[in-house]
């Protein structure tokens, strides 16, 4: 480092963050964008995420060192795989995809041999809000990212993805894709599901008593629709097993509460209470 090229593919709120942060931090000399939409590409580069666009991948990708794949993770396989055919050899394409076993099961057996080498990474960071008119240069700062390379990866390029996040300030983990899955189905996944449930068996007459409490649990019930069905799906199996268990342990309250049974409640919210506090704030 730093990098000639950098190219973000999808530049919202975590590719443009991507941008602003590199920039920031002089790891790069330029940082091109790709997208399909040149008003959103335009906006993104008057925001300083980005230097110049394309619609293209591989003109984007054909003189990148580093190429971070930012968009849905329906999309990211095929993203991932145009990048690493177009970019140059000993090139690194990474992702920011919140599920990785789906990504690592369709690139199976179609990465070029002599190509661009790909490592999986996801960066536990973002918001609700969408667009790189959010982005934000110290987004990573502190966060974990999630770097989950395979038996096949090659580690100079593991290197370089966790070299190129800590130097934006993220805390490194190396995790394998599907224990990364299982994990964040009930870190990430389950939470939003539940948010959304939440949100939605709330009267609208009744949103001028909400408080703190309803704002924080629901939150993130406003991130994009379209965007968390296809995570879900992506990891459908890891989820299901996650709404098992979440489901299990409110038929519990419901259970204790239905028999007055008030020091079973206590212990049923002191065990969250515990594993909450050792989160810390």
């Amino acid at each position: 480092m730093p990098f000639d090229q950098l190219t973000i593919i999808g530049v919202g709120l975590i590719g443009g963050s991507v941008g602003l942060a590199a920039k920031t931090r002089g790891l790069t000399r330029r940082v091109v964008g790709v997208g399909r939409d040149e008003r959103t590409l335009a906006r993104a580069q008057a925001d300083g995420a980005i230097d110049s666009f394309t619609v293209n991948i591989a003109d984007g990708v054909k003189a990148a060192d580093l190429v971070v794949v930012c968009t849905p993770v329906d999309r990211v396989a095929a993203d991932v795989l145009a990048a690493t055919h177009a970019a140059p050899p000993r090139g690194v394409v990474t992702d920011v995809g919140s599920t990785k076993g789906n990504i690592v099961r369709e690139l199976a057996g179609k990465l070029p041999p002599a190509g661009a080498m790909f490592v999986g990474s996801h960066p536990l960071a973002g918001s609700e809000k969408r667009g790189s008119a959010n982005a934000v240069a110290d987004l990573f700062v502190n966060r974990v990212v999630v770097v989950t390379p395979t038996a096949d990866s090659d580690m100079e390029a593991v290197a370089v993805v966790e070299l190129f996040w800590s130097r934006l300030g993220a805390r490194i983990i190396r995790m394998d894709p599907g224990e990364h899955d299982t994990a964040l189905a009930m870190t990430s996944h389950l939470p939003h599901a539940a948010a959304g449930g939440l949100a939605a068996v709330t009267p609208p007459e009744w949103l001028a008593l909400t408080a703190g409490g309803f704002r924080d649990t629901t939150r993130i019930a406003a991130g994009d629709p379209d965007l968390w069905a296809a995570i879900f799906l992506a990891n459908r199996d890891a989820v299901l097993g996650a709404v098992d268990q979440f489901s299990e342990r409110m038929a519990q309250f419901r259970q204790l509460l239905a028999a007055d049974d008030r020091p079973g409640l206590v212990r049923w919210l002191a065990e969250g209470k515990r594993v909450r506090d050792a989160l810390g704030s």
